[in-house]
């Protein structure tokens, strides 16, 4: 418990655990107050991810850089499959689609974007692997096309026979 204490102080962003228990609450006390329960949900699961990803540094900082890599690989997505779980059971699936498809968007695009430019800022000539280069575009299209086939099948069984033809 002293140790929580002491992270608590040196992260300020961990004074928002008190609203995990108010959530908590909330969703039992008022089940008809959505926006509110986002809120608050919002709220609460912003120190737990603070809290997961300096768990996980810490274990990679004993465990040597295969397994801290795989363990931030694995709990550093634990956040949105945690929503992307909550989402399916609610029948949010549209919600759960844009999910996936911003977090391929920010893990890969966003990051290597990042990676270019504050590379740029501290070494103006930079170099890349060509091989990694090309095998990393390839998974970009394969997770682009098994995105885009089932979103495309379920378009074209929603407007039913013919309805892709020319009228």
């Amino acid at each position: 418990m002293k140790l929580l204490l002491q992270e608590i102080r040196r992260n300020p962003l961990l004074w928002l655990l008190i609203f995990v228990p108010i959530a908590l609450a909330a969703e039992k006390l008022n089940h008809e107050a959505h926006t509110l329960h986002f809120v608050l949900s919002v709220l609460a699961i912003l120190p737990l991810a603070v809290l997961l990803s300096h768990a996980t540094e810490s274990v990679a900082a004993k465990t040597g850089d295969s397994v801290g890599g795989l363990l931030n690989a694995t709990l550093g997505n634990l956040t949105e499959l945690v929503i992307a779980i909550a989402a399916l059971q609610a029948g949010q699936y549209t919600l759960v689609k844009a999910s996936v498809a911003g977090a391929i968007v920010t893990n890969s695009l966003f990051m290597l974007g990042a990676s270019f430019l504050l590379g740029g800022l501290r070494y103006h000539v930079q170099e890349f692997n060509r091989v990694a280069a090309r095998f990393q575009a390839g998974l970009l299209f394969l997770a682009t096309i098994a995105l885009l086939i089932p979103s495309a099948v379920a378009e074209h069984e929603s407007l039913g026979p013919g309805g892709l033809t020319k009228t």
